[in-house]
């Protein structure tokens, strides 16, 4: 029986092969690094600048999540 799923980009494709290159460690330790980073800023008095960059531990462990997924499931 045939699916109804639309076939992925090419520019989709060419990113996908790029990111399953990647090491999944890298976003661990780009993600724990902005956690430290932003701590060191919070000691520092830099409040504001602290939580902008801890915010971007969640978006790099959702790119490594994502990065996992493509390397496990492939692509179309």
């Amino acid at each position: 029986m045939e699916t109804n799923t639309p076939d992925e980009g090419k520019m989709t494709k060419a990113i996908e092969k790029q990111t399953a290159k990647v090491p999944s460690v890298i976003y661990l330790t780009a993600a724990l690094a902005s956690m430290a980073g932003s701590l060191t800023l919070k000691l520092m008095g830099r409040k504001n600048t602290a939580l902008f960059i801890g915010q971007w531990a969640a978006p790099f462990l959702i790119l490594g999540l994502y990065n996992k997924i493509v390397k496990t499931e492939g692509h179309d």
